[in-house]
């Protein structure tokens, strides 16, 4: 009964996450480039690379045409998302920074980390591919949005981020061997990825790192 409820309430669950995972994860990236100081044509396309690059690279994966490439709904969501942090910008001293944004790059994280778990499962591959694909989907554009910002992609060296994808994923893998519908196994990944995520950005979390000091470097 409660799965039907899920299932009524949050129909396509693609459709809703891959929707909100555009707009937010735009809006993340054009924040990024507006601390650059990058102008608009550059703000847009490091806005539409953070919401697509890791979405084309999930659909490249299971070898299907990437959504963005389909339909024109796609893009004009991204662009909805570059025009938010535009409009950001205009009142906020570093937007990049904002409360606002940071819970848009969670909730972006959590939503795409979702949609790329539907995609692996429907694709039939292993529980390792789901979880992978995921994490690709969920980080892939946020990756490829730091290269052109010409730095280091975060993911290799801060936050707990990479690993909140890695957490919704399997928790969608589980969810849905057990039995659960999609939907539901949907709402429990992007819950599980959000919930994490915020929660290392309020304790600051972060993944230990390897020191090298040996004698050899003295």
């Amino acid at each position: 009964m409660s799965q039907d409820f899920v299932a009524i309430l949050f129909g396509d669950p693609f459709a809703i996450m891959n929707t909100i995972g555009l707009v937010a994860f735009a809006l993340v990236g054009s924040s990024k480039a507006v601390r650059e100081e990058f102008d608009v044509f550059g703000i847009t396309i490091v806005g539409l690379s953070m919401a697509f690059a890791g979405g084309a690279t999930r659909d490249l994966l299971v070898t299907r045409v990437p959504l963005a490439l389909q339909s024109p709904i796609e893009i004009s969501l991204g662009l909805f998302g570059v025009g938010l942090a535009i409009a950001l910008s205009v009142g906020l001293s570093s937007p990049d920074t904002h409360p606002i944004t940071l819970v848009a790059d969670a909730i972006g994280l959590a939503a795409f980390a979702t949609t790329g778990a539907i995609v692996a499962t429907e694709a039939g591959v292993s529980a390792f591919g789901v979880v992978a694909i995921a994490t690709i989907n969920a980080v892939g554009g946020g990756a490829f949005a730091d290269i052109l910002l010409d730095r280091a992609p975060f993911i290799l060296f801060e936050d707990f981020y990479a690993s909140c994808a890695v957490l919704g994923g399997s928790a969608y893998w589980v969810v849905g061997t057990l039995g659960a519908a999609e939907s539901t196994a949907a709402v429990v990944c992007a819950v599980v990825t959000v919930v994490t995520r915020l929660t290392a950005v309020t304790y600051n979390w972060n993944l230990p790192t390897v020191q090298n000091s040996g004698p050899l470097n003295d």
